[in-house]
């Protein structure tokens, strides 16, 4: 079976794990501690409206608890949205998480695609707009976008929320790595938010969680938010997961470590990898998207060494990749393993 996502560690096991795009650092110690100091509340049903956890994300997000909705991870809210709305007629650019389409198609919904070319550093232009009209139901966007690691210009941003409002279409804005982004406040889709719109964030990526399973959506619509809330799984959040969250709001400094940390060490690869010849193209989150003519998930599979083969992402080809920004010596590890394939 062809691996649709990174992270599969259980099939590679014992391999440097450069697939899935997770915070370095790794979970806040006070997270890791709080979940296991827990344990006793795991033996009964969790809250399900994600009380406690909704009111911390309303105060870091300064916007209405009514207008939160959490979930198992950020592709449950996905799911919940489409599984609520029925879309007949989306817009995805692509290449793009491959979940949108996936979830999209099984509700028998057509999808129109917007193409990012590599001549423009897979960037959305602004003709974009000449995808949106009346009969557009829905259109998803990623910033930064993954797999190729870059953020939609705000000017665009705001045009393209100002269309979707007089045409009467959804927008999702897929938010799960800003919290890498330097200068984040100023290239967020919140501040365009209005009633057609809906952000999602998670708390997987940036808090080294995946494994609890957290996210949540944005809704520009407490209404909207609250018939999306009522779709799917009673109990979709774990009371550990909640905990998580909880907690790691409470965090002092871990975000400005984190980003500090991830431009370090994301410069450092993006010069070894330019300086072994790889094509690699502007990141602005936890991971790096390049271009080789070499088989470079092969090369280093052979080291025990798992990146992500962006083969299967619709738009791309067996030339693409993508790699995890990981610790100083995990980076070490990859580029010495590619010197030594490459120049020996």
């Amino acid at each position: 079976m062809t691996d649709l996502h990174g992270g599969n560690i259980y099939k590679y096991r014992n391999f440097f794990d450069f697939s899935a795009n997770i915070n370095p650092i790794g979970m806040p110690e006070s997270v890791r501690k709080a979940v296991i100091e827990s344990a006793d509340l795991w033996q009964k049903y969790p809250d399900p409206y994600c009380t406690e956890l909704t009111e911390k994300i309303s105060e870091k997000e300064k916007i209405s608890a009514g207008q939160i909705v959490c979930g198992n991870g950020a592709d449950d809210i996905i799911c919940r949205i489409i599984a609520f709305l029925r879309p007949k007629n989306a817009v995805i650019c692509v290449p793009c998480f491959s979940e949108y389409a996936r979830l999209l198609s099984g509700n028998d919904c057509k999808i129109r695609t917007y193409f990012l070319y590599e001549k423009n550093n897979f960037s959305v232009k602004p003709d974009i707009i000449k995808y949106i009209n009346e009969n557009t139901d829905i259109i998803f966007l990623c910033s930064p976008n993954n797999p190729t690691g870059n953020t939609i210009n705000p000017e665009i941003l705001r045009n393209i929320a100002e269309k979707c409002l007089s045409a009467g279409t959804i927008l999702v804005c897929d938010e799960c790595f800003m919290d890498f982004v330097e200068d984040n406040k100023n290239k967020t889709s919140m501040n365009f938010l209005n009633k057609n719109m809906i952000i999602i964030k998670a708390f997987t990526k940036i808090y080294a969680m995946a494994g609890l399973r957290l996210g949540y959506g944005i809704f520009g619509d407490s209404e909207l938010a609250g018939k999306v809330r009522c779709t799917g799984q009673y109990w979709s959040v774990s009371a550990p997961a909640q905990i998580a969250g909880i907690t790691a709001l409470d965090e002092s400094g871990y975000i400005e470590k984190t980003l500090n940390y991830i431009g370090k060490e994301r410069n450092f690869l993006t010069n070894e990898l330019s300086g072994l010849g790889f094509k690699v193209f502007p990141a602005e989150a936890n991971f790096i998207f390049f271009r080789s003519n070499f088989p470079v998930w092969e090369i280093l599979k052979k080291e025990k060494i798992l990146i992500r083969n962006c083969e299967n992402y619709n738009g791309l080809d067996k030339n693409f990749f993508r790699i995890a920004v990981r610790t100083h010596e995990e980076n070490i590890v990859l580029i010495s393993a590619l010197r030594r394939a490459l120049i020996g």
